[in-house]
Order: structure tokens, then C-alpha cells, then sequence
């Protein structure tokens, strides 16, 4: 079919494993990234707590319980090849109250339905040998979780695509998109763009690149902060691997945590605010058209309406150290408000759809001759590799490539 051109909007890992996973799908294609920011992976790749999820939170048969586990095998065994840093570490999911046993054990049926590897139930005496200052009063023990140094994998999934032949066009915001002939025509801040298929992995603009596309897709991206602490030098031996609580079944956040980070350090957090910015970081970042966007949009007042207090709640712990601590208290009770100093921040696009309904899994779709990903918030890095690869199949049978 001749030299085809193929446009990755985003360079984020999930756009960057789609371009890898479209060169050897398509070989001889004239694959090209395009990213807004001076470098690569510098939102949602670069700014989460660089876990190896196992895959024992999510619906079985979903794209993300299938993605994550193959994911997971399969970021380790590319880290490994590539001389990325890894470390299979595993985790504790901490029942804090007796109330909590049964969710801790739906979780366990989970794991075992999926197909997690190195899933147990363990009680007070194993998880004190695990994590001698953690307290619940029984745990799930997931042996395959881990830490990993995933804007790390986005550059090797970079090198990779460079390798085949592509290219990696950064500094290039997309501002407008139009149909010539058989050609998408992309202008961006960096020049024109032709191409003959065109994929949207635009992250938290994913559903932005869609409308100007040309495209109406019915779910909308809400952003969601994610603030984290660090424990000081001097305290982080209090945490010797990962120790989570047991979640809120009703929300795809997983409640605030210890995470050891692979190159050194322990965070704590992250509570789950509303973003005022799509790409706000801190607590003062803002953008008006942004913020009258989401607080304007139907479907998250209807979440807002099922959930304010829950909301209320991670918005006091926000401003709140002291309330941030008592949450992470729960799991370690030794922690004290001087044991944490600031830390970062990450945003999730978090997809919503028009009842106020939380997308749950990952979301594909194919619309006005792009295909877009319209939903890949958190495990997707760790689910990289399959999510790529789907993405490719679905391209391929949409463009007619098989």
C-alpha cells in the first residue's frame, strides 16, 4: 500500500506504546508522534507514583484486569531488556476494621478471578513480619506488585519508535484539525502535519483533540489532583515496601497509601480533588474556560450531587496536613505530622459520562476516521503494552490495514 502516514497525537506512554505497537504492526509505515510539551511523558506518565499495579482492583473480563496483568508481566520483562529501573516489591492491602473484611476478600476473589499471580490473604502475625508498622487486622498480600520508572519506559518506547523508523515531534501543540481528500491536514504550533490515519492519545485532552476532530464524543474528561507527601530521610524505614487500604468500591481511587519509589523515597498519598486546570498541579493553578468547562458539565454535577461529601472530605484533607495524617494514620499509627514534608502532585483524566456515571474501564473508540482513546487513566501505565497493541488492532481493522 506504499509508505502509509500514520499521526500519534501525545506523547505520553500510552501514545508512545501505540506508536511502537503501529511500526511493528504496520512495518514500513511512516509513524510519527506529535507532543505539546518540550519532552516526553510530562503529565500523567511523569507525574504518577511509578507503581507496577497486579490487576486485583478491577471487573473481570475488563480491559483493565486483562491489560493490567499481561501488562504488568510484560513492563517488567521490556524494563529488564531495556536497562529500566524495576523492582518487584510487592504490596499489603490493609483491613483496618473488621468492617473492611469482606471487601478485602472480594478483592481476593478478584485477584484470583484474574489471574494475579502471588495473591494471599494473610493475618496480624504476617503482615507485622511484612510491615512491622503497619496495623490492620488482616491483609491481602499481592507478591507481584512493583515500582518501576515509567517516564523511563516512555523514553525506551520512544527509542523504539525511532528504531522503526518514526519520528518524535515535540513542541508541537495540535491546534486545529481538518479532512483533505483522503488526508488528515494537522496544523500544529510547529508547522503542518499531512498524514493518511490519525490516533488520538491526547490524555487529558483526549476528549479536546476529539471535538477538534470533528468528533462528539459523549463522555468528558474531569480532572482530578492527586496530592502527595514524602516521608522525611529519617522516617522512611517506617515503610519497607507498599501498604494500601482497602478501597471505596463506589470510586476508581484508591484511597491514600505508602509507595517506596524506585529511585529512593517514600510517598504518601494521594487524596483525589477536583482540578481546576486540566493540567493543575498546584492548589492555585486555575484556567476559567477549563473550570466553567467541567463545573458547567451535566454529568459531573450528577456526580457531585450522589458524592459532595465524599468530595467535601478530600478537599479538607487538601488543606488539611493534619487531616491528611489521621487518613494515613489508619494504616500507620506511628506516623506523626512531623514524619511528612510536601511532595508532588499528578492529575487523572478521569472520563464521565453524561448521568454522572465514572467510566471504568479503559475506552477506544473510533469516530469521524481517527481513533481515539478516550479513557486510560491509572493502571494504563502499567497496561502500556496491551493497551498499544489494541489500539494498533483496532486502527488496523478501522482503517482497513488487515
Amino acid at each position: 500500500m506504499g509508505q502509509a502516514r500514520v499521526l500519534v497525537i501525545g506523547g505520553g506512554i500510552v501514545g508512545l506504546s501505540t506508536a511502537m505497537a503501529v511500526s511493528k504492526r504496520l512495518p514500513g509505515a511512516l509513524v510519527t508522534v506529535v507532543e505539546k510539551e518540550s519532552g516526553l511523558a510530562r503529565h500523567q506518565t511523569g507525574h504518577n507514583s511509578g507503581v507496577i499495579h497486579s490487576g486485583i482492583y478491577y471487573r473481570p473480563d475488563s480491559l483493565k484486569a486483562r491489560f493490567t496483568v499481561q501488562g504488568a508481566r510484560e513492563i517488567v520483562e521490556f524494563a529488564a531488556e531495556h536497562g529500566v529501573a524495576y523492582e518487584v516489591c510487592g504490596k499489603v492491602v490493609v483491613a483496618t476494621d473488621p468492617s473492611e473484611i469482606p471487601r478485602l476478600e472480594e478483592l481476593h476473589r478478584r485477584a484470583q478471578a484474574n489471574g494475579v499471580p502471588g495473591a494471599s490473604m494473610i493475618g496480624v502475625e504476617e503482615l507485622r513480619e511484612i510491615e512491622p508498622n503497619a496495623a490492620g487486622v488482616r491483609a491481602l498480600r499481592v507478591a507481584s506488585t512493583g515500582i518501576i520508572d515509567y517516564v523511563g519506559i516512555a523514553n525506551a518506547y520512544a527509542d523504539v519508535v525511532r528504531q522503526e523508523g518514526g519520528e518524535i515531534r515535540t513542541s508541537a501543540k495540535v491546534v486545529r484539525i481538518e479532512r483533505s481528500g483522503d488526508e488528515h491536514v494537522v496544523e500544529t504550533t510547529a508547522g503542518e502535519i499531512r498524514c493518511d490515519y490519525l490516533i488520538n492519545c491526547a490524555g487529558l485532552y483526549s476528549d479536546v483533540m476529539a471535538r477538534i476532530a470533528g468528533c462528539k464524543p459523549q463522555l468528558r474528561i474531569v480532572p482530578f489532583r492527586g496530592e502527595y507527601y514524602r516521608l522525611v530521610e529519617s522516617s522512611e524505614h517506617l515503610v519497607r515496601s507498599l501498604i494500601y487500604p482497602v478501597p471505596d468500591p463506589a470510586f476508581p481511587f484508591l484511597g491514600v497509601h505508602f509507595t517506596r519509589m524506585v529511585h529512593g523515597g517514600v510517598e504518601a498519598g494521594p487524596n483525589a480533588v477536583l482540578s481546576l486546570r486540566r493540567e493543575g498541579y498546584r492548589k492555585s493553578d486555575f484556567h476559567l474556560g477549563e473550570a466553567v468547562e467541567t463545573l458547567s458539565y451535566g454529568g459531573f454535577l450528577r456526580l457531585s450531587a450522589r458524592y459532595w461529601q465524599t468530595g467535601a472530605g478530600e478537599i479538607y484533607r487538601s488543606f488539611s496536613k493534619r487531616a491528611f495524617v489521621r487518613a494515613l494514620q489508619r494504616l500507620l499509627p506511628a506516623l506523626t505530622e512531623s514524619d511528612l514534608r510536601s511532595g508532588g502532585a499528578g492529575v487523572r483524566a478521569q472520563a464521565i459520562a453524561p448521568d454522572g456515571s465514572l467510566l471504568d474501564d479503559f475506552a477506544i473508540e473510533t469516530m469521524g476516521g481517527v481513533v481515539h482513546v478516550l479513557n486510560a487513566p491509572s493502571p494504563a501505565a502499567t497496561a502500556s503494552l496491551p493497551i498499544g497493541r489494541a489500539v494498533a488492532d483496532r486502527a488496523a481493522a478501522y482503517f482497513g490495514w488487515e
